[in-house]
């Protein structure tokens, strides 16, 4: 395992190098530039993952009320909730640790660039000057990049779905988050910074690409759930409309036989009374 993760901090570097060996061929060399460049390979690699983990996220939220109403019903009996619950998840094709797996399958990825961009040798010192910060091997010195970690940290939170239920801590962690990322940027290399400044705003904008095809996903099974609906409703109303005129008819015909049979009988009495007449 040790010797895996090495040989991905030993890619990053040599990834890293060899875009800012890029920026130098173009005529504008850039440790900085490079940095940029090999966080947005790195987020673009990972979008893949990052959808479906929020994909899950949002299918658990969806189950939620489900969910909730099983915990109460089978209470006292965690063998038959358990039982139950995963009959749910799988009526409904959710994996609960849809969520999870891709975190996991990121984080050694995104621990590599770390690692690579804390220990990274800037051979060419002049190229490590990257707009008001004098070396990206060292910290900045007017504070912005931390603050700037901070502050996209907050508004990457902010845009990210959160699981219901955890109201309080998440907007505890919203607001702690931030604050230890400003910390840590402020102790570490301006370089590590400008990768996380780079990464939370790319972060975003894939996070809002996210939603709006989860939202649209969302949409869509609402109308279709709601058109069956309609279908079942008026299938239901012609039945019933159906039976309404039969028991119109049905009244109708009644009536017609009443109103038939009374008119036998005066008919009858009519007959009756002539006879006696002449009699």
């Amino acid at each position: 395992m040790r010797e895996l993760f090495g040989s991905l901090v030993e890619g990053m570097t040599f990834l890293l190098t060899w875009l800012y060996s890029g920026t130098a061929a173009v005529g504008v060399p850039s440790y900085g530039l490079a940095i940029i460049l090999l966080t947005v390979i790195v987020r673009v690699l990972l979008y893949p993952l990052s959808y479906k983990q929020m994909h899950s996220m949002l299918a658990l939220q969806r189950l939620q009320p489900k969910m909730r109403e099983l915990q109460e019903k089978y209470r006292k009996d965690p063998q038959k909730l358990q039982q139950k619950m995963m009959e749910l998840y799988q009526e409904h094709g959710v994996n609960p640790l849809g969520g999870c797996l891709p975190m996991l399958i990121q984080l050694p990825i995104l621990i590599a660039l770390y690692s690579a961009l804390l220990h990274f040798p800037y051979a060419v010192a002049e190229h490590a000057r990257f707009l008001w910060v004098p070396s990206l091997s060292g910290k900045d010195p007017y504070f912005l990049l931390p603050i700037l970690a901070g502050a996209t940290t907050y508004w990457q939170m902010r845009v990210t779905p959160q699981a219901s239920g955890q109201e309080q801590m998440q907007r505890m962690m919203t607001l702690a988050m931030p604050v230890l990322f400003l910390w840590i940027s402020s102790t570490l290399p301006a370089g590590l910074a400008l990768y996380w400044v780079t990464f939370n705003v790319l972060s975003v904008g894939q996070q809002y690409l996210i939603n709006r095809r989860l939202l649209a996903g969302k949409e869509a099974a609402q109308t279709d759930e709601g058109s069956n609906k309609e279908r079942k409703n008026g299938s239901g109303g012609g039945a019933g409309r159906t039976a309404g005129t039969a028991r119109q008819l049905g009244r109708s015909g009644r009536g017609s036989a009443q109103r038939a049979d009374e008119g036998v009988v005066r008919a009858r009495r009519g007959k009756t009374g002539r006879r006696q007449g002449n009699t």
